[in-house]
Formats: structure tokens, C-alpha cells, sequence
């Protein structure tokens, strides 16, 4: 790595997007990832469905009770 780098040519926001949707990486722990897994393969689904189908249903669940 430099000591120094020349910016002085850089565009400020060249790369912004206003728009842009970040898709974030999610962990599950093991256990909680084979019971959404067994769910999904049981309903010929994936994972990403199983777990926002749940979670949505969580977010419903806390605004009632709200």
C-alpha cells in the first residue's frame, strides 16, 4: 500500500445510485437453517422464500400486538 495517494482527479459521487437495493447476507445458525431448509424442501421452495414468508409473518404478529 502507498504512503500517499493523488485523489485530485476523483468525481465525487461517481458511483452513487440512489436507487440501488443492497441485498445483505443473512447467517443463520445451523439449527434454525435446517428447520427453514426441511420447510422449504417440503413445500419445493428455497430458503429465501421460507424465511421472508416467516418473517413477515413476525412483523404482522408484532404490529398487532403494538
Amino acid at each position: 500500500m502507498k504512503k500517499e495517494y493523488d485523489l485530485s482527479k476523483g468525481v465525487r459521487g461517481r458511483f452513487y445510485r440512489p436507487n440501488a437495493k443492497l441485498k445483505l447476507p443473512v447467517y443463520l445458525d445451523s439449527d434454525v437453517q435446517a428447520f427453514v431448509a426441511a420447510i422449504a424442501k417440503r413445500k419445493k421452495s428455497d430458503v429465501s422464500t421460507v424465511v421472508n414468508t416467516l418473517l413477515k409473518s413476525d412483523m404482522r404478529l408484532v404490529k398487532e400486538a403494538t
